[in-house]
């Protein structure tokens, strides 16, 4: 199929151009390279995403286990040359069939590398979240904007077309004026994984999925909350939550005058959804934030909605590093940038402050 660049923008805007790119960029031959940092679960998303996108390629990797690491390069014709490891990582400095990195470690080692990255030439795709606090995320931002690199955080679900659906009907007015919103986001972690260290994972479930209803509730209102209000508990006195918390809950003021109430749990299953409530209808997404099966219905003023997202993973990995190698061949800004991050960043700082948590 040949699609011009005015019909790819329009593509973009509806969240399905990433189906549509490789005939775009045949026109160009440019493939953006990846090296990828940790080879964990998320990342094995990623480098299947990457794959069926028209514009990236996995071109590098870094492990701290060389056994894995080659495993994964005869799967992605990686030559053994652009394997690395965390200690000669600043060597991908030299290596140009590496245009961009992909962050998916521990949170507390994102600022860390993306700053290496930044510092050797390379563009940044760094998994949510952004890092630790406020201060690590303003470093990463300057770092990359000293070396002229991009910087986006890989918040997939703003490049659903589900997603983007509810962002249209939400926006267009449709739902009428915003009153209230519901999302909550959980699971039931098992002792021993990292993200229950608060050295490594920098809190708890609000760090892992707790994001996901926060930044949804920003960008489908399209405000920024005027005031926080914050509760954590423990529950389970297990011995798992020795370091990070197992519950919050939080409400959230717009400036419209719009609520949002959420919560997250490690310690419980609790399948992610939203819930908009306006003053002509109603929107509900769940799953909301899973890898793929999104299902969006409700009614409003001029129709209703019953959408079932058929695609299957990786495809949300697969639009957004359409996105970002879109952003780096076109010297675009990302439409989630560091300073995404960095917002989100600052209202978990003010929800933990609330609860009584340091951060």
């Amino acid at each position: 199929m040949n699609v011009t660049r005015r019909e790819f923008g329009r593509l973009t805007a509806l969240g399905v151009a990433a189906q549509f790119a490789p005939a775009l960029n045949a026109q160009s031959g440019k493939k953006i390279g990846y090296a990828v940092i940790g080879l964990g679960r998320i990342a094995d998303h990623f480098m299947r995403g990457a794959l069926l996108t028209g514009n990236s390629a996995i071109t590098g990797l870094v492990s701290g286990h060389r056994d894995k690491a080659d495993k994964i390069a005869a799967q992605y014709n990686v030559p053994q040359g652009s394997i690395y490891s965390y200690e000669n990582f600043d060597e991908i400095a030299k290596n140009p069939a590496i245009d961009a990195v992909y962050v998916a470690l521990p949170n507390s080692m994102h600022a860390e590398y993306t700053i290496r990255a930044a510092k050797a030439g390379k563009h940044v795709l760094c998994e949510k979240p952004m890092c630790l606090n406020v201060a690590e995320a303003e470093a990463m931002i300057a770092a990359c904007k000293t070396a002229n690199v991009k910087l986006m955080i890989a918040y997939r679900c703003q490049y659903e077309p589900i997603h983007l659906k509810a962002v249209e009907i939400i926006r267009s007015g449709q739902l009428g004026k915003i009153q209230a919103i519901e999302s909550a986001f959980g699971f039931n972690e098992d002792a021993g994984e990292w993200r229950l260290d608060k050295k490594l994972a920098g809190g708890g479930p609000m760090y892992d999925v707790g994001i996901y209803c926060l930044n949804a509730c920003r960008y489908l209102t399209g405000e920024e909350p005027v005031d926080i209000s914050a509760y954590a508990t423990v529950v389970d006195h297990d011995g798992r939550f020795n370091s990070v918390e197992e519950n919050v809950g939080w409400t959230m003021k717009f400036p419209s005058g719009a609520v949002a109430s959420c919560t997250t749990t490690y310690g419980a299953p609790m399948d992610g959804f939203f819930r908009v409530h306006g003053s002509k209808g109603f929107l509900e997404c769940d799953p909301a934030f899973n890898y793929d099966h999104l299902r969006l219905r409700g009614f409003y003023a001029g129709g209703r909605v019953n959408e079932n997202e058929t695609t299957p993973d990786p495809y949300q990995f697969q639009a957004e590093a359409d996105h970002f190698s879109n952003c780096i061949l076109t010297g675009k800004t990302p439409k989630t940038p560091g300073e995404e991050g960095l917002r989100d960043l600052t209202y978990i700082t003010r929800i933990y402050r609330s609860a009584g948590i340091a951060i």
